[in-house]
């Protein structure tokens, strides 16, 4: 077994554990592979291995990584291997003048935190006659150095968001504190599943709005244990 299978495996064992003490199916949660310290070999055989949701943080490099990958499922699409396709999710900060290009690479946009920044993601997405997904990223630790929407405007802006006719809200995102205080990493997921749950009970974007975004390398156990349904891994993986 590779060093990548095997830390791939260890994951996914850590995943059912998690799962298994929180009463919930494994296949509540999807893994999405942050590619962006990742070198092409790597990302190779992770897609070899079933992972098709993959992360990228920086449109400059998501554009390089997104085009080898493709490269790759062209060479080898005769191989029942390896998928047709991959997920692309942009999970970084998105200034507005990157969203175009963007969107003619991503499924998904995880990180929308504010009005101006939607309203872009949806003006583009109409002229691409396009339908985007997008989750809100809100800063559930409220570290100043986070991006991220205040906990107390989620509710206003999922609101917006859900009016926007080329946009799909089906989530939420969130960052833990960078610590060791696993106590303090658990209570910003905690709340941010609070800000899941309220939103969702007043159906404020529809049966769509149904994932939660948290959870890092470091820190997934907790936010499985706390509700998540995607987790944002790479440095696991690859490092």
């Amino acid at each position: 077994m590779s060093v990548i299978a095997d830390k791939l495996k260890t994951i996914q064992d850590e995943i059912a554990g998690a799962c298994a003490r929180s009463g919930r199916s494994e296949k509540s949660v999807k893994v999405v592979v942050v590619t962006k310290t990742a070198a092409l070999p790597a990302i190779q055989e992770v897609i070899r291995h079933g992972f098709v949701d993959l992360g990228e943080n920086r449109v400059q490099h998501l554009k390089q990584v997104a085009d080898e990958v493709r490269a790759f499922l062209a060479d080898n699409h005769d191989d029942p291997s390896i998928p047709d396709k991959v997920h692309w999710h942009m999970i970084g900060h998105l200034q507005r003048n990157k969203v175009k290009q963007t969107l003619q690479l991503c499924k998904m946009v995880q990180s929308v935190d504010t009005l101006r920044l939607a309203e872009e993601l949806n003006t583009q997405s109409h002229k691409l006659g396009i339908h985007t997904n997008i989750l809100l990223q809100i800063n559930c630790s409220s570290e100043p150095q986070k991006y991220g929407a205040p906990v107390g405007a989620a509710g206003h802006l999922a609101e917006q968001f859900a009016t926007m006719p080329n946009l799909r809200l089906v989530g939420l995102m969130t960052m833990a504190p960078l610590t060791m205080d696993k106590n303090r990493v658990r209570a910003s997921f905690a709340r941010a599943r609070e800000i899941f749950e309220e939103i969702h009970g007043e159906h404020i974007a529809g049966a769509k709005f149904k994932h939660l975004s948290m959870g890092m390398s470091q820190d997934f156990q907790i936010a499985i244990e706390e509700g998540a349904t995607m987790l944002r891994i790479g440095s696991a993986i690859f490092n």
